[in-house]
């Protein structure tokens, strides 16, 4: 009886079998509005798709959706072409989106308006434009090689203005690699950088014809172009993003040659008018100055020139005579100053007061010549008493009186006979020498007499 039961999984893997299988379902064309969308970066989409009654999930994968000329929102409503399949691991049934566009509006138009909205909020339209060289030398164009763009250039500009010099840059107009063509050929002018003019452009065609001048990497490039840049692509009713952005749209490459050069006839006659006015302002010019000349040299001025001098030698001989008068009036004044001063200099002038203090410097000396000779007087009777009265006290008068004194060896003064001994040599200072004697016996006027050995 457990045959009869089946399991989870295979019931699931049955299913998904009716469902790859089914004719009717390997390629589904469904209208539907986009639910629970958030915009995963390079990667796979999840979403759902509803109608007022129903909803089904989606997934689109990463290289599908790569594909889109245009940004999903939530809320839009859309037609997808896909197949369905059944998840397993969840048992729930999903449409696999292969391809997508809006609904009601096409896929390229939804692209165009979202870029556009976008690449107008950031001020890309409104920048300052470059204004275009009125005589340019070298024009670098970037179309397709074997397009009537080129032809049309230039024929227009051979016509035209046949000086100046055309430089075909090829590159694919029109497919998936169109854009990254058009944007490496742009940066390869502008590194070049010789050219006062680039021109791009393609003829007419559909939306998706002319789909890579409305994408934003030829929009920056573009913008961020060093060279002025008119943009010619499609027709007059056809509005690129490369027209929004270029600093100058021509609605044909024809009007886009005409934009980007004079026409040189009309450049040569411009030369002779300007020459011509040049020529009549100059002869004017002088015309006017001979007129002028013609004045002056009759002028009295030049015709007697002194007159131009007597007045100013008029008035340095005036201020000549102010100037001597008034040299004279201050060599009075300094000389009354210098009379005055001399004057109270003389009277309180300091030479009698320099002779009384040289008399009293006089009489001071004199009083003090006195005082020192009086007072050396004095101190040469004082020192001539001292000299006496120490002569009377010398030891010297006294020996010479017959009175002598004794020293032991050492010149040690024997004052006592207590200090030598029988036997010891003395010394007898006398008033006219010394005499050398041994104490052989000695006499003590208080004690006995003591012999020697």
């Amino acid at each position: 009886m457990n045959n009869e039961y089946l399991t989870v999984t295979a019931l699931t893997q049955y299913i998904k079998k009716k469902f790859d299988y089914d004719p009717y379902l390997t390629k589904v064309y469904l209208t539907g509005e986009i639910s629970n969308f958030r915009l995963r970066a390079n990667a796979h989409q999840y979403f759902s798709l509803k109608d007022n009654n129903a909803k089904i999930s989606a997934i689109m994968f990463k290289s599908a959706f790569n594909k889109l000329k245009f940004t999903p929102e939530e809320g839009m409503k859309v037609l997808v072409v896909g197949h369905i399949s059944l998840y397993e691991p969840t048992g729930s049934y999903q449409i696999y989106v292969d391809r997508m566009e809006p609904d009601g509006v096409g896929q390229f138009y939804q692209a165009y308006e979202q870029l556009k909205k976008r690449l107008s909020a950031e001020g890309l339209f409104t920048q300052t434009k470059r204004p275009l060289v009125k005589y340019p030398k070298r024009i670098a164009v970037v179309t397709s090689p074997s397009g009537a763009v080129i032809r049309d250039i230039i024929t227009t500009t051979r016509r035209r203005y046949p000086i100046a010099q055309i430089v075909l840059f090829p590159a694919l107009v029109q497919g998936t690699e169109a854009s990254n063509d058009i944007v490496r050929q742009i940066n390869r002018v502008n590194q070049l950088g010789d050219f006062d003019t680039l021109i791009i452009g393609r003829g007419g065609g559909s939306i998706e014809d002319l789909w890579p001048f409305n994408e934003e990497n030829v929009a920056r490039a573009i913008s961020t172009s060093e060279i002025p840049v008119i943009s010619s692509v499609g027709h007059e009713t056809d509005t690129t993003i490369a027209d929004l952005v270029a600093d100058v749209r021509a609605a044909t490459p024809t009007a886009a040659a005409e934009l980007a050069v004079p026409k040189l006839d009309q450049v040569l006659l411009d030369i002779n008018n300007n020459q011509n006015r040049l020529m009549n302002a100059a002869y004017q010019l002088i015309k006017q100055n001979r007129l002028r000349l013609v004045k002056l040299q009759e002028a009295a001025v030049f015709k007697s020139p002194q007159r131009i001098y007597e007045t100013y030698a008029q008035r340095v001989d005036m201020l000549m005579q102010r100037l001597i008068a008034n040299n004279s009036q201050n060599f009075n004044r300094v000389q009354s100053i210098y009379r005055d001063l001399n004057n109270r200099l003389k009277i309180t002038a300091p030479t009698n007061r320099i002779d009384q203090l040289k008399q009293l410097n006089a009489s001071l000396e004199l009083r003090m010549t006195q005082a020192q000779t009086l007072r050396l007087s004095e101190i040469k009777k004082r020192y001539q008493i001292a000299v006496s009265s120490l002569d009377h006290l010398s030891p010297l008068k006294i020996l010479a009186r017959g009175y002598s004194f004794t020293t032991d060896q050492d010149e040690k003064l024997i004052s006592s006979v207590d200090q030598v001994k029988p036997g010891t040599d003395v010394n007898i200072h006398i008033a006219d020498g010394t005499l050398m004697a041994t104490v052989t016996k000695i006499t003590d006027d208080k004690r006995e007499e003591k012999d020697g050995r």
